[in-house]
């Protein structure tokens, strides 16, 4: 039996427009042949896509957010 989740299985809310942005920046990173970490925050400051606190996003920031909204 294979196993798997729904992308919005485990979500309690809708994402907000802001994850939503993420999630898209993040995806474009991936599909431009990037696969860690250090390689998807220098894409997503690349791209103008901001932490929360309108900062440049670190590994350490990144990992945090990616905690915080559940992902």
């Amino acid at each position: 039996m294979d196993r798997y989740l729904v992308i919005n299985q485990a979500r309690t809310a809708d994402p907000t427009p802001y994850e939503i942005k993420l999630a898209k920046a993040i995806e474009a990173v991936f599909g431009s042949g990037v696969h860690d970490l250090d390689g998807l925050v220098r894409g997503l400051n690349a791209s103008g896509i901001h932490a929360p606190d309108a900062q440049e996003w670190t590994a350490e920031s990144f990992t945090a957010e990616m905690r915080r909204i559940g992902a």
